[in-house]
């Protein structure tokens, strides 16, 4: 069995609010690239649950975090396709997606 790792290095200040991230995926050839925003989630089966972890630095522009929220809804419909093949609840997601969008600025 083969193992990669993919890694986040998180810079913290003083009130232990992110600085600087970076990230490391060697198999994608991705080393210490800088990053503004990450989420992570997990699935916790004994739980049932989704675990998250969310982050963005002081210097995250809000505008870009709206465009970053509005492309992982569209991925999460796009995953959520190819893991069940309900194409219809994924063109309600991105439908949903859409109306963030337009609510959100980002599109007129």
């Amino acid at each position: 069995m083969r193992k990669t790792q993919i890694t986040i290095d998180v810079e913290l200040d003083e009130n232990h609010i992110p600085e600087t991230l970076t990230w490391n995926a060697q198999d994608g050839g991705v080393e210490k690239e800088d990053t503004k925003a990450v989420m992570i989630s997990v699935w916790d089966e004994k739980a049932m649950e989704a675990l998250r972890i969310d982050l963005w630095t002081k210097e995250m522009p809000v505008d870009q975090m709206k465009m970053f929220i509005h492309q992982i809804i569209i991925s999460l419909g796009n995953t959520y396709q190819r893991a069940t093949g309900e194409e219809d609840v994924a063109q309600w997601m991105e439908q949903m997606a859409e109306e963030f969008a337009i609510k959100s600025a980002i599109k007129m």
